[in-house]
């Protein structure tokens, strides 16, 4: 189970070699490219040729004054974004997330250059973030290297028997290796005091399952290019090319056993779906007494009797494909996903490859990121606490983090206030509700204690080491967390993260310092302006714990029923509407918007808006501002809401979009916006619109 987030983070399928009990995906691991500290030439990108600077936190350059605000919100609000805006051909498209993102990684830059100088005062925090960035920009090491650094684990996968495949699969999952199916630690959804063993489906390359199933021209053709990538990928690697192009062939169909084994990710979203207790015995007989004990060894998983199991129906299926799959085959499958994961620390034609399937025809992204935001982003991924120390000192100073808190609290006791005024809710259910309420934990900024990164070493002319390890040491960090006391202060992202969660088993919302910047956040910016983008993001986390996933844990986090069986069916009714509104929604071509995925997600921006606009206006009141007054020509609360939409500008790659739906929990930006703003009772009269015009129809969706 993942947290419940603000924005996407990922393009492809990860291990869950460092799964917590949260609802997204992380930041794609970018490994980095290995520099020696004796003098040799190092070939590098060429520094950034851009200054970001942030955007403005009310952009009247984005406001398109010609459309009508009742008719087409986002066009209002957001109607020359994309003229001002053009995709750069290193990115799939390009929205308000990508903007705060160039800042930071830019002001990451520059912390990381500061300390690739092998200058004896650093501390070992600083030695080991100027050391990974430092390896991370040196290509023609990478080059020299070819793949010596790899070579160990490519010749033990041509030696694994079908006997040694539990423990070979535990060692490349240790390393962030995708094979087979995924393994982690969780906190238990029943009892969130215990954290515990968690097995899930897994093994894919596309993905998720369905890119395997549907039978489209545009499925089929992705997965004909998918063959095609493996196939060069293996070649590269020495295989003849007719050897290649068979194995590829037969991992497709392997993989695609696995995925027809596996639930959608929409049946995913029920925590219910994908929390079956066993004991490790048990889970052993399901798959034909296969011992697994030496996959717990190679991944370095404590001693453990029991786990939880995220799809028993998958297991016995992926046994019978690994037992009826010939050792050429899984051989093949194996080399291809290690080569694939650390592509970025191999020859340059590794990189190119992974990047033309997974970049260029996936997402429609003309060319790779620079090196330099690719290498910044990698050290952020693996030693993120210490590289967000030095940032949080240098960008998230002065009072921004009490403001913040300030916003979060009036969001709270607007919550309170809305859940005292709800006529569908019985006076029960209500009292549950404030008790769950009134236990978040608010998270802002930076963790209250720094992450240990003193038993990791890291080299700066070892790229491949560096991210083997790093990846091992978080890999065992996570797993050691087995059957000992939950640290309610962990963060479950980094501190430059640009995005916001809530946790359901820790029942806290957490707001990293990236996201805590211009224009979602700033210091200047006036109080409309500032609870419209960030005090809607605050909103949307704390609704999580509400929406159709987080009301099945109560305060203390655990999965329990504390609702009335008649209250369940009010919510379900009103849910239900926004699954119709937004399955409505077209997003591209003939695709449309998958309401029950997405579910959770529109049910936080809605009810997120409500109670942002609630403490907009008590705050305005408290403080003695006047609403009524012009910035800009736009009074308060028009300021409010253009400030909300414009936190989803967007300006997308059409098969950036197609994926997204395809794959992902959030609705495309632009149904961020109007899919909301037609369900707020606020909108209609803040821009004289009436009712029955396309903003504000007559009959609203509204659960919270």
């Amino acid at each position: 189970m993942n947290h419940a987030h603000l924005h996407r983070t990922a393009t492809r399928p990860l291990a869950i070699t460092a799964l917590s009990a949260a609802f997204a995906l992380a930041l794609c691991p970018l490994s980095a490219a290995a520099q020696q500290a004796a003098p040799q030439t190092a070939k590098t990108d060429a520094p950034p040729q851009t200054h970001y600077v942030p955007s403005p936190a009310f952009d009247t350059s984005s406001i398109d004054p010609k459309a009508d605000p009742c008719n087409d919100f986002y066009k209002f609000a957001c109607g020359n974004f994309a003229a001002n805006h053009p995709i750069p051909p290193d990115q799939s498209g390009v929205d308000q997330f990508y903007l705060l993102y160039n800042v930071n990684t830019q002001e990451l830059n520059g912390i990381l250059k500061k300390y690739t100088a092998a200058d004896p005062s650093r501390t070992p925090n600083e030695q080991k973030i100027g050391d990974y960035y430092a390896a991370c920009m040196n290509t023609d090491l990478i080059e020299q290297k070819g793949l010596a650094p790899i070579q160990p684990l490519l010749d033990a996968i041509d030696k694994v028997s079908k006997q040694g495949l539990t423990y070979f699969a535990g060692e490349l999952q240790r390393y962030g290796v995708n094979v087979f199916f995924g393994f982690g630690e969780i906190q238990d959804f029943k009892d969130s005091s215990k954290q515990v063993a968690f097995i899930d489906q897994g093994g894919l390359g596309l993905p998720e399952r369905d890119y395997y199933t549907r039978t489209g021209d545009k499925d089929k053709t992705l997965r004909d290019q998918y063959v095609e990538h493996i196939t060069k990928v293996l070649t590269f690697a020495g295989e003849t090319p007719q050897q290649a192009a068979l194995d590829a062939k037969n991992i497709l169909a392997f993989e695609t056993i696995l995925a027809e084994a596996s639930m959608t990710n929409t049946e995913r979203r029920d925590p219910e779906a994908i929390y079956h207790p066993q004991t490790v015995a048990a889970f052993e007989s399901s798959v034909d007494n296969v011992p697994f004990g030496p996959f717990f060894t190679a991944i370095h998983s404590p001693h453990i009797d029991s786990l939880v199991n995220g799809n028993p129906d998958f297991f016995p299926k992926m046994a019978d494909a690994v037992r009826n799959t010939d050792m050429q085959t899984l051989r093949a499958y194996m080399r291809f996903h290690l080569l694939d994961s650390v592509s970025s620390n191999l020859p340059k034609r590794f990189d190119e490859e992974n990047f033309d399937f997974y970049g260029r025809k996936l997402e429609g992204q003309p060319e790779q990121r620079p090196r330099w935001k690719r290498c910044s982003s990698g050290v952020d991924n693996s030693l993120g606490e210490a590289l967000g120390q030095v940032y949080v000192s240098q960008y998230f100073a002065g009072d921004s983090k009490a403001k913040t808190l300030e916003m979060v609290h009036d969001i709270e006791s607007a919550m309170e206030h809305d859940l005292d005024t709800l006529e569908w809710m019985s006076p029960e259910t209500k009292v549950r509700a404030k008790e769950k309420l009134h236990a978040v934990a608010d998270k802002i900024g930076y963790p209250e204690h720094w992450r240990d990164y003193s038993k990791l070493t890291v080299a700066p002319d070892d790229a491949f080491g560096n991210a083997q390890r790093a990846t091992a040491f978080e890999n065992d960090r996570e797993l050691n967390k087995i059957g000992q006391p939950v640290d309610k202060l962990e963060w479950g992202m980094t501190p430059p993260t640009v995005n916001a969660y809530y946790d359901p088993s820790m029942n806290n919302i957490n707001f990293p310092a990236g996201i805590l910047q211009p224009a979602f956040y700033d210091p200047k910016a006036d109080v409309a302006v500032n609870y419209g983008h960030i005090g809607a993001v605050i909103g949307h986390e704390l609704t999580h714990g509400f929406d159709d996933q987080g009301r099945k844990f109560d305060a203390k986090g655990n999965m329990t029923d504390w609702w009335t069986a008649d209250d369940t069916k009010k919510f379900e009714s009103r849910t239900g509407c926004l699954v119709n509104e937004y399955g409505s929604f077209t997003a591209v071509d003939d695709v449309k918007v998958n309401g029950k995925l997405t579910l959770g997600e529109n049910t936080a921006d809605n009810g997120g808006l409500v109670l942002a606009y609630m403490a907009y206006l008590a705050r305005a009141k408290k403080d003695g501002f006047d609403i009524d007054k012009k910035i800009d020509g736009y009074n308060g609360p028009q300021r409010f809401y253009i400030a909300f939409a414009q936190n989803w500008c967007e300006n997308p790659r059409p098969e950036q979009v197609r994926q997204q739906v395809l794959t992902n929990e959030h609705s495309p930006d632009h149904f961020r916006a109007n899919g909301a703003i037609v369900n707020q009772p606020g909108f209609g009269p803040a821009f004289g619109c009436k009712k029955g015009s396309a903003m504000v129809p007559a009959d609203a969706c509204r659960v919270w």
